[in-house]
């Protein structure tokens, strides 16, 4: 494997058997008990802690698209991407302080159950069908594919299909034991996502600092960024006119002035947030207060996620645009091309980060399709 040290895969090696192995003593401990209903399976029969709630909210929220698409976007456009992030943290406290309270009082477990109780049976059906087209056709595949591409960036582009048999049994393993396997595991998901990207950032900035000859200094490298960079460090960009450049134009179409505050955003975030199975299903099975600080602790989380995925895109742009990353082919290679310069050991570390928000993202995907599929 090019660029792949033993250590890095000693790392990786770790990292998997933590995971597999609290997985199955959380799955061993949860057969003891007496699931008495199907939507217990589903809901980790009400037994996920507030932490584990928010941890995988994120962990289930935080994959390849973000990792490829938020650094390409970070590469292209800047820091204002930041923004779809968040506004999410806000739209949570909206969905823990409103939606959360309807929805358990009405003990609902799905969202189609939510439509037929506020609609009927027909709207209920017609959605439930949309939601299993979507997840199964666009999302997983999506996950599945991008992931793939992300890490045989680092391992070598021969092992693409390799990756994706990998990733996808790693998730089906983790999705048998139910959502309360899927929860607990997901905060060594979340854990190792948060580390291994602070620790990618942390050494981007080095990078960045050596290469303009400013020694090994984090704080220099993201000093160097603002002054290379300027214009990726705005939160709203300007509206183009006649004079402006197609650019220009392709960089508003992403990010469409500050209306997108007020506007548009907040109903894709309180759709997604709010009324996703995907997502909503880690709190269904919790008591309100339990729910609440899980939701609030994930939009806490949320303020931290466009920093790990954004920064790199940025340091990477800034890199290539003085020649010192010659080989990056376009914006989607963004992230890729800074784990290249990772030293060995902490690439290894890149690639697990990379893999839990993957594998996190995949199996609470598989486990609401079974969830719709059942119950619906």
């Amino acid at each position: 494997m090019s660029g792949i040290s033993t250590l890095d895969i000693l790392i990786f090696v770790i990292y998997f058997v933590l995971v597999a192995g609290y997985g199955y003593w959380v799955y061993n401990k949860k057969k003891k008990a007496t699931v008495s209903a199907s939507h217990d399976y589903f809901l980790a029969e009400g037994s996920l802690t507030w932490w584990a709630i928010g941890a995988s909210l994120i962990a289930s929220n935080i994959s390849a698209e973000q990792f490829i698409g938020m650094s390409g976007n970070g590469y292209f456009v800047g820091i204002a991407v930041a923004a779809y992030e968040w506004i999410a943290a806000l739209a949570l406290i909206i969905i823990a302080v409103w939606f959360m309270p309807v929805y358990l009082k009405n003990k609902i477990y799905t969202m189609p159950q939510f439509l037929k109780t506020r609609y009927n049976e027909t709207v209920s059906l017609i959605m439930a069908i949309f939601w299993l087209l979507l997840y199964v056709f666009v999302n997983l595949t999506s996950i599945l594919y991008l992931g793939a591409i992300a890490i045989s960036g680092l391992i070598g582009p021969e092992y693409l299909h390799i990756v994706m048999v990998g990733l996808a049994i790693f998730s089906l393993i983790i999705t048998l034991g139910g959502m309360k396997v899927i929860g607990y595991t997901d905060v060594i998901q979340v854990a190792v996502l948060i580390i291994g990207g602070f620790a990618t950032i942390y050494f981007a900035l080095t990078i960045v600092s050596e290469k303009f000859g400013l020694g090994s200094d984090a704080v220099a490298g993201f000093k160097t960024l603002m002054q290379q960079a300027p214009d990726h460090f705005h939160m709203i960009l300007q509206k183009p006119t006649a004079a402006s450049s197609q650019e220009d134009v392709n960089k508003y179409l992403i990010l469409p002035g500050i209306a997108m505050y007020f506007a548009g955003q907040w109903i894709v975030n309180l759709n997604y947030w709010g009324c996703n199975q995907y997502i909503t299903q880690r709190a269904l099975g919790a008591d309100l207060e339990t729910a609440r600080k899980g939701i609030l602790f994930a939009g806490f989380l949320k303020l931290l996620m466009p920093i790990i995925v954004m920064l790199p895109g940025i340091a990477a742009y800034v890199l290539h645009q003085n020649g010192h990353l010659e080989s990056l082919r376009g914006m989607d290679d963004a992230y890729s091309a800074i784990l290249g310069f990772l030293p060995s050991g902490l690439k290894g570390l890149a690639i697990a980060a990379l893999t839990a928000a993957i594998v996190a993202s995949l199996a609470g995907k598989l486990n609401s399709i079974g969830t719709i599929f059942t119950l619906d």
